[in-house]
């Protein structure tokens, strides 16, 4: 199937499990995780009117964006977050390159990207990435240290946070996804109080989706579903 019409029956899934939790379907935004695809094919999927884009790495989205420029210009509407890792040593680019930072996790990388924003006269959007799984390959923040960052980044001006962002170990069964999700929307909702911008919960991917919107999510991130096998690796140095 094209990659149009991947995204036309996803926006549809994603309606028919917005209406089984009793949601718009408004409060939950497609995010299409365009890692190992080549420009092209972010070109066809902004051409069936998709506008937000995710990416892994801040080498591999630098490394496409100039063919992309026309439509991640600031006159267009296209936005590209950062779903991967920041590496202290990529935080002035990561600023430079992308919209918003998915995953950050510390406040050393925080002061650096707010540095470097005020640099570049911008305010970068942010989630903060939690790890809720005991598996080593997984990223982020332990979530007894939440409070504690979202403190640290509080005089950061030029960094706005606007909520929280998960990856669960992958299973077959979407259900086993659940607790996951339940845990990042609770750990929201103890510090949106004393933290109002923390509104969005970015969780769910291809293959848990449906069970993300029934706990809370305001951002799912699909690559496969839309964009399908990964066709290129690229190597890092």
């Amino acid at each position: 199937m094209s990659i149009a019409s991947n995204l036309e029956r996803l926006r549809n899934n994603i309606a028919d499990a917005c209406a089984r939790a009793h949601r718009a379907p408004s409060t939950v935004a497609l995010m299409a995780v365009s890692k190992i695809h080549p420009a092209e094919a972010v070109l066809e999927a902004y051409e069936a009117g998709q506008r937000l884009f995710g990416e892994n790495r801040v080498q591999e989205w630098q490394s496409k964006r100039l063919a992309l420029a026309h439509i991640f210009s600031p006159s267009q509407t296209a936005q590209i977050h950062l779903i991967g890792p920041l590496q202290n040593n990529k935080t002035s680019k990561a600023a430079e390159i992308f919209d918003a930072v998915d995953t950050l996790d510390s406040a050393k990388t925080a002061e650096r990207l707010n540095a470097a924003a005020q640099t570049l006269g911008k305010t970068i959007r942010i989630l903060i990435e939690v790890k809720l799984s005991h598996e080593e390959s997984k990223h982020g923040l332990d979530p007894a240290a939440l409070p504690a960052l979202l403190a640290a980044l509080k005089p950061l001006e030029h960094l706005q946070v606007t909520g929280l962002m998960t990856v669960p170990p992958f299973d077959e069964d979407p259900e086993t996804a659940r607790p996951y999700f339940q845990h990042l929307r609770r750990l929201r909702d103890e510090n949106i109080e004393a933290h109002p911008t923390l509104t969005e919960l970015s969780m769910g991917m291809s293959n848990d989706f449906a069970v993300a919107i029934e706990e809370g999510s305001t951002t799912v991130r699909l690559g496969t579903a839309i964009f399908g096998k990964r066709v290129y690796e690229l190597r890092q140095p």
